[in-house]
């Protein structure tokens, strides 16, 4: 005999549904980027990177106008302190991006996966180091499994890693700085690409007046691919804005892991790059401390 939903069951079913696809969208787009990115190698970083500055100005612009939060964008205007924060989270998440495209350009897309892998250990760390949270047992059992994973790295490759830990490192820092700031993440993201929109504009006008931009003197395709950037930069970010509130935190922290592993299939079987003996046995270690530090988030929230 089938029992009947209440609506308020229903409803919540309905979001919950509606999340996990709002947060898989946004994490299949991160996942496949490097397509992108790896389509305009040819092409400076630097100059990739103001593209997708600029171009998620208009993308974030709409979804404010649609949401009716374009006040609070003005309401960020009026506060120094908003505005500081803004541009100090801008500058994290533009030097981020460039360091991945770069990455990326130059076959290390490994290393951003492994990077975008450890992430999450290194924000637990932030959290009891800056916001005086408290290692669980199994967290400090995933994070010494870490720290050990980045020492055989440093000792198969003859140097530390900086590719990976920079990303996390850069990344995890911007997340505990974006929780701080006093808006919405789509108006926060807004006014983040705003904020370096003004010097990335000007930066492409005078590379497209010498000569040495590639939008207007490059190829057709070089230019749709450029502001392709735009929506690929946006769009994740704000199906991910609107995924997390509809999600227990738990479940976006296990989907999290979708997108590294994307790169990393990427990078290893479409864009052919070499995977070290002492990479392989790093990733199975991030692999197992991952699974413990899920596992002990999923156990602690059972139990609160």
């Amino acid at each position: 005999m089938a029992v009947e939903q209440t609506p308020d069951i229903a409803r919540q079913q309905d979001e919950t549904v509606k999340g996990f696809l709002f947060a898989l969208s946004a994490y299949l787009i991160w996942g496949f980027a490097p397509l992108l990115f790896k389509a305009l190698q040819h092409l400076p970083p630097v100059e990739i990177v103001l593209h997708r500055v600029i171009w998620s100005i208009p993308v974030a612009g709409l979804v404010l106008l649609f949401l009716g939060r374009t006040a609070d964008i003005r309401a960020a205007f009026k506060s120094p302190r908003t505005m500081a924060m803004a541009a100090v989270t801008a500058l994290l998440i533009t030097g981020n991006w460039a360091l991945f495209i770069w990455a990326v350009g130059v076959d290390r897309t490994v290393e951003t996966a492994l990077g975008y892998y450890i992430n999450p250990l290194i924000s637990v760390s932030f959290g009891v180091v800056l916001l005086g949270d408290r290692f669980t047992r199994a967290q400090m059992v995933a994070i010494a499994i870490a720290a050990f994973a980045v020492v055989l790295l440093t000792i198969g490759a003859g140097f530390l890693p900086w590719i990976s830990l920079l990303l996390a490192v850069s990344f995890a820092i911007y997340g505990y700085l974006r929780k701080t700031l006093p808006i919405g993440p789509s108006q926060g993201f807004f006014l983040e690409v705003l904020i370096m929109g003004v010097p990335a504009i000007f930066y492409v006008c005078w590379l497209e007046y010498t000569g040495s931009g590639h939008f207007l003197n490059g190829t057709s395709s070089d230019s749709w691919l450029l502001m392709l950037c735009g929506p690929i930069t946006a769009a994740p970010l704000i199906l991910y804005a609107f995924g997390a509130k509809l999600l227990r935190y738990s479940t976006i922290g296990l989907m999290q892991y979708i997108a590294p592993s994307i790169i990393f299939v990427l990078a290893v079987f479409v864009f052919g790059e070499h995977l070290s003996a002492w990479q392989l046995a790093a990733f199975v270690l991030i692999w197992s401390a991952l699974v413990i530090y899920s596992w002990s988030a999923l156990r602690e929230q059972k139990s609160s």
